[in-house]
Formats: structure tokens, sequence, C-alpha cells
């Protein structure tokens, strides 16, 4: 494990020197970082650290995204994630695989009050309608490791909500 200081990250591009595959699931949130952060957070240092990662041999780049994610949205966080989507597709991997999942069903340890409420609402539809609205993060970290392992179907593939669940299965 490597640790980075993300305002200095071409510092650190050793550590992302002959690796096959890249994951990534960084991100923040408006109301931790403001807008000006979330979105250096979301886009730029995501955009960066793929472009470390091409550049240090990675073929296969595994980004975690957005249900929604949208470069043309009216609302941050989906212009954001659609605006990071298009850049790290722009990077020059051999694959590309992109995860859309809808809410994400996990225990924080600091407190998102709407988004506990969000979750436990979500936790009972999940029972009837387990993915429409959303995913537990395990679910999404199984999906990442089998879309590495499964071969590859074109540069770049987008997975939504369903087929993150069906992928977090296999």
């Amino acid at each position: 494990q490597a640790v980075v200081d993300f305002e200095r990250l071409g510092e650190h591009a050793a550590a992302f020197q002959g690796h096959d595959v890249g994951f990534c699931c960084l991100g923040t949130t408006r109301a931790k970082a403001g807008a000006d952060g979330f979105v250096r957070v979301d886009r730029d240092y995501v955009a960066q650290a793929a472009e470390l990662a091409r550049a240090g041999g990675c073929k296969h780049f595994v980004l975690q995204s957005s249900r929604g994610a949208n470069a043309q949205s009216r609302f941050l966080y989906l212009r954001v994630k659609g605006e990071v989507e298009n850049l790290v597709q722009t990077v020059g991997f051999d694959r590309c695989t992109i995860l859309r999942p809808a809410v994400l069903l996990c225990k924080r340890q600091e407190s998102r009050p709407m988004e506990w409420i969000a979750q436990q609402f979500l936790g009972v539809v999940a029972r009837v309608f387990p993915t429409a609205y959303s995913v537990p993060v395990e679910m999404v970290a199984r999906a990442m490791v089998a879309c590495v392992l499964q071969p590859g179907e074109g540069r770049v593939k987008v997975l939504e909500n369903g087929a993150i669940h069906e992928l977090g299965k296999a």
C-alpha cells in the first residue's frame, strides 16, 4: 500500500508503476469538501490518477462513478461524474470499465442524516426490487473484480446498477 498526497500526485508517479489493473473509488461530498473541493477530488484527482496509471503501464482501469452521470447535467454531482468518465475514457487504456451504481448501501463512520434516511427506505425497497434503486458496496466491489476477470468486450464498458448486481453475483 502506498500513501500519496493527492495535492502533489505527480510526485508519486512511482506508486502507479507496474500495475495491469487500476481500481478507482475515490470521491467525497460537496458537504464535506465544498463545491470546489468536490470537483478537485471527484474529477481532477481521479483524472490525474488515471493518467499516472496509464503512464505506469495500466491496461484496464475500473472506475466507480454514479447512476445518472452526465457531463451536461445541471446538477454538479452528476455533471462532475460525467466529466470524469469522459476524461478517463480519453486516457487510452486498452480497457476501461465504468460502474454506475445507484445509492450505495453501507455503514459510514461520518454522519450523513439524509443518506441514512434514504438507505433505510431503500433497504426496505431493495427487498422487493433488489436492483432498482440501491446496491450494497460489497456487491459493487465484487462486480469490479469480476469485470477484470472476464474477457474484454470492447474498449469501454459501462455497467449500470442492474448489471452491477448481476456481475456482483458471479
